[in-house]
């Protein structure tokens, strides 16, 4: 099957060595808003990091100039988690951390709290073309024993049905601190996944859920390499009003995709993290989007079940519990993605791939949908 496709962010090009971790959003408007990382002097994961935006008002066939949103001096600013709430306003959550504070030596508690991972949020009344200053949300949104944090990446939510409607939710990650001297606090057993609430439109924050490693001995009596450590966590509200939560599994390889489902508005989960084996593929981000009352679930993510590659679009019927391949995008190299609502007919994909590395290109895909009948 065809699909249109354009690039808005290509390595090397427009000032940055390598663009990373795609989120996209629809405006009011229709103009789509694709966030990125610009990562300026290296490929890495730390260092000088701007979070970038590129604006669509063809439903990404063309895309305008780039954007620099927020920038944190000579450090870092990532994660982009956008939502756009029933007003038109436009809100970024994102987190700063100085350049040299890698995730490792946040973990390993080697950077000072100010110079660690700081919770930042920011917002645009004319969808996207200009930004409000940013303003830091830290206290609100992490806990003081917590060192490594992340929002997202991908879009956040504004719920629509059900008691819980307007409620702002973000899905996040974080670690802890090791539990004894001899522990490096890098191992997965310190990663865990949380939300955050808002109920007047991103004025104040709270933690919702928050979910921790889980040993599959304390469950079943199971093998450790089938234990569940959620990060990079993608939210979709399904139509009665409850939110299916999926995530990148940091535990041993046997499960690489987790989810659970909030009844609550995010408050709390049903029950912990466990294992969707639905959903094979490597150790990476992935992104979900429901189509409405009557649509499906859909997820994305690389589908080759040991490597960044092979772009997929998967959907359930049953509200997360069985999913089916809907779309092979591609078999190139492929990473992280996000996904949007375009039309009745078609959705986007916003993804990292290339021809020989998954990082080459953030390529915009327009893909149809099926609709009931």
């Amino acid at each position: 099957m065809a699909y249109e496709s354009s690039v808005p962010y290509r390595a090397g090009t427009e000032g940055y060595t390598s663009f990373r971790i795609p989120a996209v959003v629809r405006a009011r408007s229709g103009h789509l808003l694709a966030f990125a990382e610009g990562r300026v002097s290296s490929a890495a994961d730390s260092g000088t990091i701007h979070i970038v935006l590129k604006r669509s008002a063809d439903a990404g066939r063309t895309w305008g100039p780039l954007q620099v949103v927020a920038r944190n001096g000579s450090g870092t600013a990532g994660n982009p988690a956008p939502v756009v709430l029933d007003s038109g306003r436009v809100l970024l959550l994102q987190v700063h951390n100085a350049a040299d504070a890698t995730e490792d030596r946040i973990r390993r508690g080697r950077v000072p709290p100010a110079d660690g991972r700081r919770v930042w949020l920011q917002h645009s009344d004319d969808d996207g073309a200009s930004w409000s200053p940013l303003r830091e949300i830290t206290d609100q949104a992490k806990l003081p024993q917590w060192r490594w944090y992340a929002t997202g990446p991908g879009h956040a939510l504004q719920l629509r049905h059900g008691p819980y409607a307007g409620r702002l939710l973000v899905p996040a990650n974080h670690s802890t601190p090791p539990t004894g001297p001899q522990d490096s606090g890098t191992e997965p057993r310190y990663n865990g996944g949380h939300a955050l609430l808002s109920d007047d439109d991103g004025a104040t924050w709270r933690i919702g859920y928050t979910d921790s490693y889980t040993d599959s001995h304390s469950h079943s009596g199971g093998d450790s390499d089938r234990s569940v450590a959620p990060n990079e966590t993608t939210a979709a509200e399904l139509p009665d009003g409850s939110v299916y939560l999926n995530a990148r599994n940091e535990a041993a390889a046997a499960w690489r995709r987790v989810d659970a489902v909030s009844t609550d508005g995010g408050e709390h989960l049903v029950r912990p993290f466990r294992p969707q084996a639905g959903l094979a593929g490597p150790a990476v981000q992935g992104s979900a989007l429901h189509l409405g009352d009557r649509g499906a679930l859909l997820f994305s993510g690389p589908a080759h079940p040991a490597a960044r590659a092979l772009m997929t679009l998967r959907t359930s019927r049953d509200g997360g519990l069985t999913w089916r391949t809907a779309h092979t995008v591609g078999g190139l190299p492929a990473a992280y993605s996000d996904l949007v609502r375009l039309d009745r007919h078609s959705v986007g994909l916003l993804y990292e791939t290339g021809d020989f590395s998954a990082y080459s290109t953030i390529t915009f895909r327009r893909i149809p949908v099926e609709e009931p009948t």
